[in-house]
């Protein structure tokens, strides 16, 4: 068992133990021997306050961790489905479970879901699922498949063939982030479905409820949105008999264990139990429609289907979700870069639209264009998909998609190679596009921060002094002083030519103004946040990188007094220094943007505390005198403040020395599973040092100081081999 200590040093043996005081002759026999010991090891400095000492000896045991939660041959956390009834029944939440919990909360945004506005329901279906996005800590997956048109969807549904699809965390952590709610998926289908819901349907009241009651735990436990029930085969009289009431209890219990809890159903089964998609709400699938939060329709329907279920569903044509195969299978109206006609019906309808299957992007046209193809896929239905606003700050962001050829970290590349995480994917922006005129996208090659930053390209017309790009649409009252960053690259010949800023404007209000009205004397409704050469007192940590280039990026910070208002939109502004009656092009790299309320920014962050580790697992190798280390980190810090955490090495060492911080990976959740480690292998009679660091990296993205991180030591010997008397 390893042994664990907190607080600035570590004591001697004999201290811990409790022993009497040694005297002056003892002291001085146990200074010499301690001196031969530092000639074949080293001694420990007294630790920085917080600082975790963790003693192990190690142990050639078997990895004990359950092949469910860990990957068998790293130990990595997966995410996980379950299969059967069995399964479902037996699930309890489990320590193990602990990776798989989402940590971001829902961000709020406007319109909410509960407005009467038409939604629009994106259905993840990518190659049976479960694939690298099931490594919650990332993987290193080359042009993976990625989702971040988030402003223009409601709800994401993640979607599988077992029985019970739980998202996988990274998918719930980035919708969540963008305020996306999350559904998981309950199916039944083909022979063993009707095996299954006779077990659970034909057996009375109290076996559906048992799963009802198990599913809303689920989502509950994991902190997801609810569930997309599809019942994909036939049903006996006494198993449909249940089913309404299954559907009931279902919703009552997600609604009460889940806040804004979600249930939707499938187009599939009737009420006397026959399997016969209708693709439409029917007055044979009404009663399923009524008994909870949406219908999720199959994808033949024609127009006058349309026309049916508006007429059908009355106050509640938003609830009912038009089905769309982006792969077009069956007789559709439109799917693939033609599935924006099937969209413009269901518009005219005022009807939902729930698009099912958009990976055919990724699958059909292939890997190596992706992200282009996803923004000419998407900006093809942009006019039928009305977009959402941000209503809570601070609004940060470095645009990263969750995924890169390289990460990046002050502009400077950090670690070359791809990676792919979605957890670690930031706030998306809306990206404009104007035909010839405007185009955003993702830019890999080059970043401020995380793997990618968004390229601006476009022109500023002949005569005109300058254009806007509207980067994120607001909905929030203004505190009295805001401060906002940005973090830019011109590119292209002249960059010189160019200014770059940000304007935000707000929501017309007569009693509206900027505290110094006088010195912008722009309509008002549109501001200029002054430029801030210099950081204000008692900021100098926030603002330090103000107008100081790095890497190529050009850093700017700004502040807006305002009274009364609610903001509105974000934009980039990009201005020519002269006139032309020329058309003049430009592309403009954004590594970062932050809107921040002033009353916030100067609190002293929190302290990671309570680091300790778990689950250690030694193995041999890779090389005769190394070994490698897998174990399990976990802290405390309070609930919100922090977006994430890079978990840093200071490496392992057997003699004193320096090593640079090295980055081991992002947690999401106060625990990181560490993985493959390559540490020293003691001597004989000596004792070896690993050194681990937790920084969080809060919301609004300002600086920690250091003495505010997390720090483990984990000091190591080989019993085979033997130690030195005191553990070093």
């Amino acid at each position: 068992m390893a042994e664990a200590q907190e607080g600035p040093g570590r004591r001697g043996k004999r201290a811990e133990a409790g022993a009497e005081e040694p005297g002056e002759e003892e002291e001085e026999e146990e200074e010499e021997e301690r001196a031969g010991r530092r000639r074949r090891s080293f001694q420990p400095a007294a630790e920085p306050r917080g600082t975790t000492v963790l003693h192990d000896t190690i142990s050639s045991r078997p990895q004990p961790l359950p092949a469910r939660h860990f990957d068998t041959k790293t130990t990595e956390p997966i995410s996980f489905f379950l299969s059967g009834l069995e399964e479902l029944l037996a699930w309890q939440p489990d320590s193990n479970d602990d990776f798989n919990v989402s940590a971001v909360p829902l961000a709020e945004r406007q319109p909410p879901l509960h407005s009467r506005r038409p939604r629009t329901l994106v259905c993840h279906d990518m190659r049976g699922g479960y694939l690298e996005d099931r490594f919650i800590q990332g993987s290193a997956t080359r042009n993976p498949y990625v989702f971040y048109h988030w402003r223009y969807i409601d709800i994401f549904v993640y979607f599988s063939h077992h029985t019970v699809t739980i998202p996988p965390v990274c998918w719930t952590n980035a919708a969540h982030r963008n305020g996306v709610p999350v559904l998981g998926t309950f199916i039944t289908e083909w022979t063993d479905g009707e095996k299954l819901c006779e077990a659970f349907l034909a057996g009375g009241a109290e076996a559906y409820r048992a799963v009802a009651e198990q599913l809303a735990r689920i989502a509950q436990h994991y902190r997801f949105d609810g569930w997309l029930i599809n019942i994909e085969n036939k049903l006996s009289p006494v198993a449909v008999g249940n089913l309404l009431p299954f559907l009931r209890h279902l919703t009552a219990r997600v609604h009460g264990a889940v806040p804004g809890g979600l249930v939707i159903w499938y187009d599939s089964v009737l009420q006397n139990g026959a399997l016969r998609w209708q693709n439409e709400l029917t007055e044979e699938n009404r009663v399923f429609f009524d008994a909870c939060d949406g219908l999720f329709t199959n994808y033949n329907w024609k127009e006058e289907h349309l026309e049916r279920t508006r007429a059908l569903a009355g106050q509640r044509h938003t609830d009912v979700y038009v089905g769309i195969d982006v792969f077009a299978r069956g007789d559709v109206i439109g799917g693939g870069f033609d599935t924006d006609k099937s969209l413009r019906l269901i518009r005219q309808h005022g009807l939902s639209a729930a698009i099912f299957a958009p990976g055919w992007v990724y699958e059909h046209l292939g890997e190596e264009n992706f992200l282009h193809n996803e923004n000419m896929f998407w900006g093809s239905l942009a006019e039928y998909l009305p977009t959402h606003s941000i209503c809570t700050l601070p609004l940060a962001t470095s645009f990263s998609l969750g995924m890169g050829t390289s990460r990046f970290l002050d502009g400077k590349e950090e670690e070359d190679g791809p990676w792919y995480d979605l957890s670690a994917q930031e706030i998306q922006p809306l990206y404009p596009e104007r035909e010839g005129r405007l185009s955003t996208s993702c830019c890999l090659q080059d970043a401020w921060c995380g793997g990618s930053s968004l390229r601006v390209q476009g022109t500023i017309p002949p005569g005109e002094e300058r254009v806007a790009v509207r980067l994120f649409s607001l909905q929030m009252s203004a505190p009295p002083k805001l401060f906002l960053t940005l973090l830019y690259k011109l590119e292209g010949p002249h960059p010189e030519e160019f200014t770059v800023a940000l304007e935000l404007t707000t929501w017309d209000s007569g009693t509206c103004h900027e505290g110094n009205i006088t010195s912008l004397p722009e309509p008002n409704g549109w501001h200029y946040p002054r430029f801030l050469p210099a950081p204000p007192p008692g900021l100098a940590k926030l603002l330090a990188a103000c107008d100081r280039g790095s890497h190529g990026w050009t850093s700017r910070c700004y502040e807006l007094d305002l009274q009364d208002c609610s903001l509105r939109d974000l934009s980039l502004l990009v201005s020519r220094h002269q006139p032309s009656p020329q058309e003049t092009p430009f592309t403009c790299l954004l590594g970062e943007v932050r809107v921040l309320d002033a009353a916030n920014v100067a609190a002293s962050p929190p302290q990671v505390q309570s680091l300790s580790a778990s689950q250690l697992w030694w193995q041999e190798g890779p090389e005769e005198d190394q070994l490698s280390l897998s174990l399990t980190l976990r802290w405390t810090f309070p609930p919100g403040r922090a977006g994430s955490f890079r978990i840093l090495s200071l490496g392992a060492r057997c003699r004193w020395g320096q090593t640079s911080p090295q980055l081991l990976g992002l947690a999401h959740a106060c625990l990181y599973r560490a993985v493959g480690l390559v540490v020293p292998r003691p001597a004989a009679g000596q004792s070896c040092r690993l050194e681990l660091l937790v920084e969080p990296v809060l919301r609004d993205e300002l600086p920690v100081d250091p003495q505010r991180w997390g720090r483990l030591v984990l000091v190591y010997s080989d019993p085979a081999r033997g130690a030195s008397a005191d553990g070093y």
